[in-house]
């Protein structure tokens, strides 16, 4: 006659549950590679060449299917294809993209499409035309620069083709990229600028210096939506990880 003892199976060895251990970490990394890959990608805002719609410490998602995917979608950049794949439409004018740096694609930039392949792009006075026509702009007052309280700089909405508009800063005239020649976008490129315009190295300077023009296999996605925001944060000092910002939590990039 059998007992309960006799019946109950065998509890797992330890090699079964070290195995079963490996085996859920692999699958869980196997999805986080996919959804990084395909789906979406963090980034952190470096610097505050984006202000005032991005600033330094912003933590946001881009989302990678918008544009198709590019060597640049996968970690490290491996050479496992060149060109787009995928890709159902290119960036639009106004879209805000986070992009690997030609000069170096170790460093990941955000900036904003302002020229598209084929156009003639130039900065007058602090204004951009695009094909000989300004883009729309209207004013949004005097405000403080949020990387340089001591600045203070004037609001400019300007206005994408669709209508929706979104807000830059001009810190006056004479600064460097306010006047500018004309830049003609090769095919398969982008010109690129930062909100913060007369704080931006962009597209309006040289390779060498700025971003020069942008190759499409550069771009890694579409900057969609700031998560949180430290302000003041350091991995190293524990005290300071609740530095965060109420006041950003999870708002849209325009």
């Amino acid at each position: 006659m059998s007992t309960p003892q006799d019946t109950a199976a065998a509890p797992p060895s330890a090699r079964a549950q070290a195995l079963d251990l490996i085996v859920t970490l692999a699958t869980a990394m196997a999805i986080a590679l996919v959804l990084r890959v395909a789906l979406f990608e963090p980034f952190t805002i470096p610097s505050e060449s984006m202000e005032p719609g991005l600033q330094t410490g912003d933590y946001i998602v881009v989302s990678k299917w918008d544009y198709g995917w590019s060597r640049y979608s996968i970690p490290l950049g491996l050479p496992l294809f060149s060109g787009r794949v995928l890709q159902s439409k290119g960036p639009q004018r106004g879209d805000v993209v986070v992009f690997k740096l030609p000069r170096d694609p170790k460093e990941a930039w955000i900036k904003r499409v302002i020229g598209l392949p084929g156009d003639r792009v130039q900065v007058r006075d602090g204004t951009v035309f695009v094909n000989d026509r300004p883009i729309v702009q209207s004013d949004g007052g005097l405000t403080q620069d949020p990387g340089a309280p001591d600045v203070t700089v004037q609001r400019k909405l300007e206005h994408r083709p669709d209508g929706r508009s979104y807000v830059t800063f001009d810190r006056g005239p004479f600064h460097d990229g306010d006047d500018t020649g004309v830049y003609r976008v090769p095919e398969g490129n982008y010109l690129m600028m930062g909100d913060n315009r007369d704080n931006s190295l962009d597209g309006r300077w040289p390779g060498s210096v700025g971003v020069g023009y942008l190759p499409a296999e550069n771009i890694v996605g579409q900057a969609r939506i700031v998560l949180l925001s430290w302000h003041g944060a350091s991995i190293l000092k524990p005290w300071t990880w609740l530095n965060i910002d109420l006041s950003r939590l999870c708002q849209l990039i325009r």
